[in-house]
């Protein structure tokens, strides 16, 4: 789907009012006339390339970062939130919910926050369960939804400890010197912290003495496992006061959600660290985002590599703009974030036709697919299967698959799209994003009926799916 107009009057209303300018000087900047800028300020005009161009000239200002699809989460996650029956009443079409992202943020948030609470009340509701006797259950949001919330709306990149990262990272030289190695080093010599083996019987990634000053790793992880626990731990003990001021500043409802955001922070800066922006951003382009490639030179492994690729976001130094998702065998997404328009849903599992699913029957194959969604956009998309294990033949492993993609403009700069015929509709699998909200009337793979959509049965003829979707 071709992009449609640029309508940025909230962001330009900002950067005037951040210089103290009047729309009469701002304009006169921008070789526009006032009324012009004014419409433009109230969503009445588009942004034209050329005002673009003067914004960026004049105000040192990059033209993807205020021209991109930031809003386009927000957009998703509002349009899921009010395809919920509840609203059937009130069903205001996709013009009207991009003013409100983009003239009114804070309401369209407080409005998904509102149905986040009502579903967790409906669920709660439902199972009878023991929580129901406390009054203030219901109000709370859930912790770990709320850290999801934080990370998604500030498109995943935290730019302090990103920074703080990079330079660590060239002082230590890594890429140039093998992570895990000097990262040891420095927690010794920096920290005085000794890197021992945890005792076999220990289930555990990670154990910290702070008493003894000794960090103790499990010796079956793999050695990029190790070296990211390692990067966690000078984490904790060189960023806590600015982890905690981002913390802080995110206001979270619970104590719950706060330290689970801090964990989610020390592991931004562990990954930031063992894959430094510039470097990490430049292998990339040299190497086509060839995951593996990447993962050897880095001493990193394949899903890190593929989660770092999602957080480069960096203003004026933004990365290809990706997906990244990981998704166990039950097809829940325990890991999300999108770069790209494509925006995971919110509730539910993954739409049965992407590729994602397919890695499990393929284990060790990185496996390509091209795909559209129900919108027209078209996306390269590539997944694999992992498994996690240690501890001997005995031990449980974990498998799952991590899927990684663009849209297909940038299929050029991924090795993974050379070969493939991104000129033919016919080589593009139709997919969706959740059966819930997908519009698609004729997919054979359907779980559920879409939710805004009324059904017909007949009792004398049976398709594929038991109902038709008028």
């Amino acid at each position: 789907m071709a992009p449609g107009k640029l309508f940025i009057g909230r962001r330009v209303r900002e950067l005037r009012e951040a210089g103290k300018a009047t729309q009469a000087a701002f304009a006169e900047r921008l070789g526009i006339s006032t009324s012009y800028l004014n419409q433009i300020e109230n969503n009445q005009r588009p942004v034209s390339a050329t005002v673009l161009l003067a914004l960026a000239e004049n105000f040192q200002i990059d033209i993807a970062s205020i021209s991109g699809s930031d809003g386009d989460r927000l957009l998703s996650a509002l349009r899921e939130a009010l395809a919920d029956p509840v609203f059937d009443v009130h069903s205001p079409g996709l013009q009207e919910l991009k003013l409100v992202v983009q003239n009114a943020p804070a309401f369209a948030h407080a409005l998904i926050a509102c149905h986040q609470a009502y579903r967790r009340n409906s669920e709660q509701l439902a199972s009878f369960d023991d929580r129901m006797v406390r009054a203030d259950a219901f109000a709370e949001p859930a912790p770990y939804e709320e850290v999801r919330d934080f990370f998604h709306f500030v498109d995943n990149y935290i730019h302090e400890l990103d920074l703080a990262a990079e330079r660590l990272a060239a002082a230590l030289q890594v890429p140039e010197r093998e992570p895990g190695a000097a990262f040891a080093g420095h927690l010794e010599r920096r920290h005085g912290v000794r890197i021992l083996r945890a005792s076999p019987g220990e289930t555990i990634l990670r154990r910290y003495d702070p008493a003894a000053r000794a960090l103790f790793l499990n010796p079956y992880s793999p050695v990029a496992t190790r070296s990211f626990q390692m990067a966690f731990q000078l984490a904790g003990l060189e960023q806590e006061e600015e982890i905690g001021a981002i913390v802080l500043r995110a206001g979270f409802r619970t104590a719950e959600a706060a330290e689970i955001c801090r964990i989610g922070l020390m592991n931004y800066f562990a990954g930031a660290l063992m894959l430094p922006y510039r470097p990490f951003l430049a292998a990339a382009k040299e190497l086509r985002h060839d995951l593996e490639l990447m993962a050897a030179r880095f001493g990193a492994s394949l899903e890190q590599v593929a989660h770092r690729l999602s957080t480069l976001q960096r203003p004026g130094l933004k990365g290809v703009p990706v997906f990244f998702a990981r998704i166990d065998r039950a097809g829940n997404i325990t890991k999300r974030h999108s770069a790209a328009r494509l925006q995971f849903a919110r509730y539910g599992a993954a739409c049965p036709l992407w590729n994602a699913h397919q890695a499990f029957e393929t284990p060790g194959r990185i496996i390509r697919q091209l795909a559209e969604t129900p919108d027209g956009v078209r996306y390269l998309c590539v997944a694999t299967e992992i498994a996690k294990g240690g501890g001997g033949f005995n031990a449980p492993h974990r498998r799952y698959a991590i899927a990684l993609g663009c849209e297909v403009a940038h299929a050029g700069d991924f090795v993974y799209g050379d070969g493939l015929d991104l000129t033919s509709r016919a080589a593009f699998d139709p997919i969706g994003i959740s059966c819930r909200i997908c519009e698609r009337v004729d997919c054979v793979q359907r779980a559920v009926p879409p939710l805004k959509r009324r059904l017909a049965v007949d009792h004398d003829s049976r398709a594929i799916l038991p109902y038709s979707i008028l």
